[in-house]
């Protein structure tokens, strides 16, 4: 009487089929001789092969897993006139409720379903391969023993190297990542008759494990790039001690993301090749240029070894999509390039020149930072004086009006690693295009005022006005702003004049009280080479 039959019977007992079924053993009247249940483990025994009473060994025949059976044994079939003795009387009829949980033959292999297999499968499991994966393991009858997901931690092995059960080894290979598949295995290549030992697997069980790959290395394994973008232009690549700046998406091979520059909204910087990063970074950033997109695939042993780090698990293999920002070499000088220059190119800027000129700023990648022409007016500096970094004092050298340049700046010589907050990144290396629209010829070095023509032999009495012996601030500014109206003298183009006036009459005013005497005052090449510079 078949009481209970589950919807699915993908396999039912055949003679020569080993079983393992729980049972209750009763007579007609409803008393019990005997139960698989009191004892706390299930009959084992091979169908067919006269292991089993007659009837038993015919009414098992055709049973799937999960199938119970209400099974009534005549004498004959059963244990006859003889009965066995304190336990069946002779010629007694026997009821046995019969649960089927166990199936499987001597000839059984490893059987393999895939339910899930990504598109791209780029590569299996192989022989010595490492792999981390996730599983539930289940009896036949769909008792669970054990998971992986209940420890919220991969299980991390070697594949065929005899580090798991036999049917585990065969039912991994050629595995994707990724890849779900369910592995039916019996016991002789799983704990066979004795079990794991633990009481957590029964001796001659089959075992089902339902398993979902995350990940695939091979200890020989090197970093795998493969190229997403190369610029059409690419006039440079990273070499060993130069510093980029990139962002990055970190991934697991299963796609779980670990972490990502773009959502802090700030780049990576670091030095390539100098150990600043994971080895198989460190490899991977070597010969990108500017705007290239790339994926870096790095094993466990270049990246964060057995341990993990953080959201990183021990021995997983990361996915690195990167993008290349920027890079420089800490060596690099401002690079000049000019674009046009005007046929008549005689008079070339100089340090003290006061200029005048338009720019648009970006950086490598092409992001505009500033521009002048935006603003409507240019940028004026006297050159070498110190008002812009100082690739841009050495881009502007020896330019003349009219002429245009694209001048290159490395971070050491622009706004170094801090950058400016809010509009140039740190380490950033900075793109100027630049126009030169005018040129001020500035004074000689140190020279902060000179003279057109001669000096007057008597300039301290006409600087002193009252004629008391002692120059104050304001007869000093006034002759000085009265020489320049006149176009005796001339003043270094760029600066305010009450500043350049103050700062002269300073230097004279050498004992700092506020009045310059006959005494104090001096020209500029009356003065010893190491005293007061008025620049």
């Amino acid at each position: 009487e078949r009481r209970f039959v589950p919807e699915s019977c993908p396999r039912a007992v055949r003679p020569g089929d080993f079983v393992r079924y729980h049972y209750l053993g009763a007579f007609p009247d409803g008393t019990r001789f005997d139960s698989s249940y009191d004892r706390g483990s299930t009959f084992n025994v091979f169908v067919g092969k006269g292991q089993l009473i007659a009837g038993m060994d015919k009414a098992l025949v055709g049973m799937c897993v999960n199938e119970r059976r209400f099974v009534k044994i005549p004498p004959k079939l059963a244990y006859g006139s003889e009965g066995v003795s304190g336990v069946i009387p002779p010629n007694a009829v026997l009821h046995f409720d019969v649960l089927l949980i166990d199936l499987w033959n001597s000839e059984d292999e490893v059987q393999v379903q895939t339910y899930f297999k990504p598109e791209k499968c780029p590569r299996t499991v192989q022989v010595s391969d490492f792999v981390r994966y996730h599983y539930n393991g289940t009896f036949l009858d769909g008792t669970l023993f054990d998971s992986s997901h209940n420890r919220m931690r991969t299980y991390d092995t070697y594949v065929g190297i005899g580090w798991l059960i036999p049917g585990m080894d065969q039912g991994l290979l050629g595995m994707c990542v990724g890849e779900k598949r369910i592995i039916t295995i019996p016991p002789f290549l799983a704990y066979g008759e004795e079990g794991d030992g633990k009481s957590e697997i029964p001796g001659q069980a089959s075992l089902v494990f339902d398993v979902v790959l995350l990940d695939l290395h091979n200890p020989k394994d090197g970093i795998t790039i493969e190229n997403q973008h190369v610029p059409e232009s690419c006039e440079r690549r990273s070499q060993t001690g130069d510093f980029l700046r990139y962002h990055y998406n970190g991934t697991l091979l299963d796609g779980t993301l670990f972490d990502s520059s773009y959502s802090r909204n700030r780049t990576y910087d670091t030095y390539v090749g100098k150990g600043y990063v994971i080895a198989g970074m460190d490899e991977g950033l070597l010969g990108v240029c500017t705007g290239e997109k790339r994926r870096i695939i790095i094993p466990p042993h270049l990246g964060y070894g057995e341990e993990g780090r953080g959201k990183i698990p021990g021995s997983a293999v990361l996915v690195f999509d990167i993008h290349v920002v920027d890079f420089h070499n800490p060596a690099d000088s401002v690079s000049i390039t000019v674009n046009y220059k005007p046929s008549n190119c005689t008079v070339l800027s100089k340090k003290g020149d006061y200029l005048k000129y338009h720019y648009n700023a970006s950086l490598l990648d092409g992001t505009l930072l500033d521009s002048t022409h935006s603003l409507g007016k240019t940028y004026n500096i006297v050159l070498g004086s110190g008002q812009v970094v100082v690739g841009m004092d050495m881009g502007l050298q020896d330019m003349c009006v009219g002429e245009r340049r694209t001048v290159v700046i490395p971070p050491h010589l622009g706004y170094g690693e801090d950058g400016v907050e809010g509009e140039v990144p740190g380490s950033a290396v900075l793109v100027f295009d630049i126009e030169l629209l005018e040129l001020v010829s500035g004074l000689p070095e140190g020279y902060m005022f000179v003279w057109n023509g001669e000096v007057s032999p008597n300039l301290f009495e006409e600087i002193d006005q009252n004629h008391d012996g002692e120059v104050l601030l304001e007869e000093f500014s006034e002759y000085i702003q009265a020489q320049v109206d006149s176009g005796k003298g001339k003043l270094a183009p760029g600066f305010d004049f009450e500043k350049i006036v103050k700062n002269m009459f300073t230097n004279q005013d050498r004992d700092g009280n506020g009045k310059v005497t006959a005494e104090e005052f001096k020209l500029k090449d009356q003065e010893a080479k190491e005293e007061h510079d008025e620049l």
